[in-house]
């Protein structure tokens, strides 16, 4: 059994700021001969905090404020942090991030500036939860963890109701997997209303443990991540969330650090998009798989596009300066 309802994640749209919804999906033709096949991007950059979290953290959020909660914790690699500090802000509530010294500048800049407490640890992600839950502890306030909270997963899937509304016009859809909230949201709403549509989840070579935990159908644990996609780049697997991953993707792959940065780079030579590595997996995935993607309509969700300048321009190469 899952844990996600498809009444529950249509009542959340009406809890998402409309800024967060119906986010821009276009073919984009430009791609399509390198690639060789039909892609399509769903682009979850469009909005004020530049990635999908919001749509989970604006369901957190409004419950909260129903609630009359006064604070709320999190931790985060940057981006859950930036929208729940956005969709706190708008309802009065005092948010906590708890983040690592070492995550994107461009992200902890962002996060101070939409008025949030940021708290930073030596460490990584795993580091930031343990503190994070310890705050809550401390503090009786609601912990938001990111992809076991069911609002973080159900606000994802309303990115599934879009592409849904959309069908018959692709075959499968390539969704960027870290801790699952957005696999197991857009791919539950996917087998439920398009069966026949291939859910395939990408994840980083330097941080596979929840590839890993899906192909063994166990929680399969990492000591340590090395991959430029920080968003991704979590070593324990929750378990709740793999039972629910289990049930909704048709595979799972691990794509190398050239493609991801061949895949950022791509997207902004063919699409004019700037994106963060995590945001990239989608094209890296056909780049390594380009037989099996051959004469299909593939759909990517473009995730996030919070990156530091001076890492993109070394990822990407530098951009022609600016001549008057």
């Amino acid at each position: 059994m899952t844990r996600l309802d498809t009444a529950r994640i249509r009542a959340a749209r009406q809890r998402i700021d409309p800024a967060f919804l119906d986010s821009p999906l276009f073919r984009c033709e430009a791609l399509e001969r390198d690639l060789g096949c039909a892609v399509s991007i769903k682009l979850e950059t469009a909005n004020p905090v530049r990635s999908f979290k919001a749509r989970g953290t604006e369901v957190v959020a409004s419950a909260l404020a129903d609630n009359h909660a006064s604070a709320v914790v999190c931790a985060s690699a940057g981006n859950l942090g930036q929208a729940l500090a956005w969709s706190g802000r708008d309802r009065g509530l005092d948010v906590t991030v708890v983040a690592s010294r070492f995550a994107p500048a461009a992200k902890l800049e962002r996060i101070r500036a939409l008025d949030a407490r940021l708290e930073l640890v030596d460490g990584d992600i795993e580091t930031a939860r343990e503190r994070a839950a310890a705050i809550a502890r401390r503090d009786g306030i609601r912990l938001v963890e990111d992809s076991l909270d069911l609002e973080t997963c159900e606000g994802a899937a309303t990115i599934g109701l879009e592409l849904a509304d959309t069908l018959p016009a692709f075959d499968a859809v390539l969704i960027a997997l870290g801790g699952g909230a957005l696999a197991t949201g857009v791919g539950h709403v996917l087998k439920e209303r398009a069966p026949e549509v291939e859910v395939i989840c990408v994840q980083p070579l330097g941080a596979p443990a929840m590839t890993r935990s899906w192909h063994q159908q166990r929680v399969v644990s990492t000591d340590s991540t090395d991959t430029i996609a920080d968003g991704v780049a979590g070593r324990f697997p929750i378990p709740a969330v793999l039972n629910d991953l289990l049930l909704v993707a048709d595979d799972a792959v691990l794509v190398q650090e050239a493609s991801i940065i061949a895949g950022m780079r791509m997207l902004f030579e063919r699409a004019g998009l700037v994106v963060e590595p995590s945001a990239a997996l989608g094209v890296a995935a056909i780049l390594e798989n380009r037989d099996r993607f051959a004469g299909r309509h593939v759909v990517t969700i473009v995730c996030g596009s919070n990156v530091d300048e001076a890492a993109y321009r070394r990822w990407i190469g530098a951009a022609p300066e600016h001549r008057s």
